[in-house]
């Protein structure tokens, strides 16, 4: 946490974020849904497969998260809070749409797209990339396959998630801009402070996303008590989507269009299947929390956790709540994806 970036590293950073900046304002003209997300998701993932080196140093990406933490935290309330004692069946939900997702998917790549079952159950886990990756290179497996699908994985949520919301009738011209006063500088800075402590224990704790998640926990914790009253100025946040989005792109570096091409079919594929369960395990966990289906979609759908959190905000989802499913996710991949991968043999 918190290196600073080499020169050249920082340079090819501005690049990345002028590129996302152009898909943007293009995203924006042609009236893409969470254009400031979307747009440079698209346009920075294009350039990255023809060859354009687009990176986003740690740092900037983990100031842009600390900033998006607070922002989200301003959105908690109290009716928020009081939904807590709701949530425990939808984590038992999320458990079950996972092990059956990971099973459905794993067959799915065996059987038409000539995946050995290692390599199958890999490029099923619905998250927790980096772990996924690291136990492919201990198995040897064909990690070409299993970033790809991943990486599609992530973008095609990030694109269809926003428009599923826009086609059910919610309105994200607004973006990440909880209602309220704007916070002063004075605020921000304790806020900065105390999000940084937060995020430095959950570190420690192993906590995925600490500072996005500490940073959430401390200003929502200022929000309830009246600490902290306000919000983020919206030029800030905007930025932070626009870095987040050009993040998301940024993943298909390395990633010619030949290979693409070669392996795309299963991650779309298997993309499609377990958006399709997370849309059916959340219609009636919605209704049993008397939640918007929209916001338990977010919290179930497995794109990338902060992206995810990010869009539950947009959405005027419970933030506390989205997050709590994706970190909850992330748990029990920990446990299930090793598990299966043990158990499979190599055709």
């Amino acid at each position: 946490m918190f290196a600073l970036p080499t020169l050249p590293a920082f340079g090819i950073s501005v690049l990345a974020l002028l590129v996302g900046a152009i898909g943007a304002a293009l995203g924006y003209l042609v009236n893409l849904p969470l254009y400031m997300l979307t747009g440079p998701a698209v346009i920075v993932s294009l350039a990255s497969l023809f060859g354009l080196k687009l990176e986003i140093a740690p740092l900037l990406r983990d100031i842009a998260f600390l900033f998006i933490g607070i922002g989200i935290g301003a959105g908690v309330n109290a009716e928020a809070a009081a939904a807590m004692l709701r949530w425990p069946l939808a984590f038992v939900a999320l458990a079950v749409m996972l092990v059956l997702a990971m099973i459905l998917c794993r067959a799915v790549l065996v059987r038409a797209f000539g995946f050995d079952a290692r390599s199958a159950v890999l490029a099923s886990a619905p998250g927790h990339l980096s772990f996924v990756i690291a136990l492919g290179e201990a198995y040897r497996v064909d990690l070409a396959r299993v970033t790809v699908g991943q990486s599609i994985r992530v973008l095609l949520l990030t694109l269809t998630v926003p428009a599923i919301a826009a086609l059910m009738g919610v309105d994200l011209s607004e973006g990440l801009r909880p209602q309220g006063d704007v916070l002063g500088v004075g605020y921000i800075a304790v806020l900065v402070v105390l999000s940084l402590i937060a995020g430095v224990i959950l570190n420690r704790l192993k906590v995925p996303a600490p500072l996005l998640i500490g940073a959430m926990l401390v200003s929502s914790i200022g929000h309830l008590t009246d600490l902290s009253p306000g919000v983020l100025e919206p030029k800030i946040t905007m930025a932070c989507l626009v870095l987040m989005g050009t993040l998301i792109g940024s993943r298909f570096g390395g990633i010619s269009p030949a290979l693409l091409f070669r392996y795309a079919g299963g991650g779309v594929v298997i993309t499609i299947l377990t958006a399709a369960l997370s849309l059916a395990f959340s219609v009636p966990v919605a209704m049993f929390l008397d939640m918007p289906l929209t916001h338990v979609l977010v919290a179930f759908a497995p794109g990338g956790l902060e992206t995810m959190i990010v869009m539950g905000a947009v959405l005027g989802a419970n933030p506390g709540f989205v997050a709590a499913c994706h970190v909850g996710r992330l748990l029990v991949l920990s446990v299930l994806v090793p598990v299966m991968a043990a158990r499979a043999r190599d055709r």
